[in-house]
């Protein structure tokens, strides 16, 4: 027999509480689920449970994680031209992963049922879930951006997102709630025309004119190597941009910099959190299953040019200057040739380094 390292043994014990905690929560819902029998699922202590995860909770984000990443979206290329087609496309993804009437309650689809109830039931993650939704829709908003539309005349659609996931997160509560309610196909007709609406939506936050200019500098970038979660793939760390190292309460500032930057300047958000065994499982989770509705709706050669790194241990925050992270954290550098050349901090760091 091999001897695992400490280090394999942790994660093949992780693999078994995730395991095991999977097919409790499909039998008994989250609120009936208990640590205990999940422990004895895995063969395992209840100490060895919390000293992978720190809560129930953060367990079942894991949980609904590692389920999104198995699902990896459409296996056919997208065909849409117009940005009806694509927002149908997006929706119909979105739908296809909700459970149905009489579906087995074991199903992948029915685990999610209990998410936005837990999230409602605790103020620490509310803000959280609402940035990184508005992040969500910023993503969806520039896709559609990139295309066509008969009736639109306004340049930004990010607006028009926020509307079809609000469409889309309601359509998700009713088929918790009442399975068999309404007609999914009709809920994916809506969200076509919500791509019609002109809704006068346009890019100039007051505040943008009031932001100090960033500050040059002159310091060495030795990025750690890292994976681009929205396209889960190695991200391009070196590549001349702008990185912004961004707080779970300060993610939808990311629009600043892909507004502002220059067009051939590649923006990274750095998702960072005082609380990365809570709330990194949950930020996992909203990436992924917007990765995957995206591949099923518009081809990567148009979406936005941004990367997205978890940075979970705060290796990469710590290599762009941020030694201490926090929910709150907006900072933001411009990477030249290897270097760091120019840095912000604060409401308004995004603009300011993408600007410089």
């Amino acid at each position: 027999m091999v001897r695992l390292s400490r280090a394999q043994m942790q994660e093949h014990n992780r693999a078994k509480v995730l395991a095991a905690a999977r097919d409790e929560l499909a039998e008994r819902g989250f609120r009936d689920a208990k640590i205990d029998q999940i422990a004895e699922r895995a063969e395992l202590t209840r100490g060895a449970v919390y000293s992978n995860f720190p809560s129930k909770r953060a367990l079942y984000f894991a949980v609904l994680a590692q389920e999104a990443a198995r699902t990896s979206g459409s296996r056919y290329p997208p065909t849409a031209r117009t940005a009806t087609d694509a927002l149908g496309d997006f929706a119909r993804a979105w739908m296809a992963r909700l459970p149905l009437a009489g579906e087995d309650r074991r199903s992948a689809s029915r685990l999610g049922r209990d998410l936005l109830p837990e999230i409602v039931s605790d103020e620490r993650v509310n803000q959280p879930f609402s940035q990184l939704t508005c992040l969500s829709a910023i993503l969806l908003g520039l896709c559609l951006e990139q295309l066509p539309s008969s009736k639109r005349t306004a340049s930004r659609m990010v607006q028009v997102a926020e509307i079809a996931l609000t469409t889309l997160h309601g359509a998700g509560q009713l088929a918790a709630a009442a399975p068999g309610f309404g007609e999914p196909f009709a809920v994916v007709r809506a969200c076509e025309q919500l791509a019609e609406l002109d809704l006068d939506d346009t890019w100039q936050p007051a505040h943008l004119p009031h932001i100090s200019p960033a500050r040059p500098t002159d310091q060495p970038w030795t990025p750690p190597a890292l994976t681009d979660a929205l396209r889960d793939e190695p991200a391009h760390l070196d590549d001349d941009g702008v990185l912004a190292v961004l707080g779970l309460h300060r993610l939808a500032a990311i629009e600043e910099a892909l507004r502002a930057a220059p067009p051939t300047a590649a923006v990274t958000a750095v998702l960072v959190t005082s609380n990365p065994g809570e709330l990194g499982p949950l930020v996992r989770l909203i990436v992924t299953d917007l990765r995957n509705s995206l591949r099923a709706a518009v081809a990567p050669s148009a979406w936005p040019r941004l990367q997205i790194i978890h940075d979970e241990s705060g290796d990469l925050a710590a290599a762009a200057g941020v030694p201490a992270v926090s929910d709150a954290t907006e900072t933001a550098v411009r990477i030249h040739d290897g270097r760091i050349t120019a840095r912000a901090d604060g409401y308004g760091a995004c603009h300011a380094a993408a600007s410089a």
